[in-house]
């Protein structure tokens, strides 16, 4: 019963993880706050299609919270680049591409005999 209950809403234990990192997020103060929300949406529109974004944002926060430490403006994190920095920070993610490049591989090798 509760996998079912999980799967229509979700685990718990994360939502109060993601709602405490939102948390600290904002904290921070607001160029830093701008920059997160903006990396947000452009991570939940589908631009870095990550499928579990849950430890990128853990990481970003944990990034811009030791930027802050050391007095640094955000563009001193980011660069001028935010797109590419974010795409540094997702290279090694795994991606909704990543998966349907598995699935296609898998079924093309499983109809070729190969697996």
């Amino acid at each position: 019963m509760s996998d079912f209950i999980n799967k229509i809403i979700g685990d718990l234990e994360d939502k109060k993880e993601w709602k405490a990192l939102e948390v600290r997020a904002k904290a921070l103060p607001e160029e830093y706050h701008a920059v997160y929300d903006e990396v947000k949406k452009y991570v939940w529109r589908g631009g870095a299609g990550v499928m579990d974004p849950s430890n990128l944002f853990k990481g970003l926060v944990e990034l811009f919270e030791d930027g802050v430490a050391k007095g640094k403006h955000v563009s001193e994190v980011t660069g001028n680049d935010v797109a590419a920095f974010v795409d540094e920070l997702i290279r090694d993610e795994r991606t909704y591409a990543d998966d349907l490049r598995e699935k296609l591989n898998d079924a093309i090798a499983k109809k070729l005999g190969k697996k």
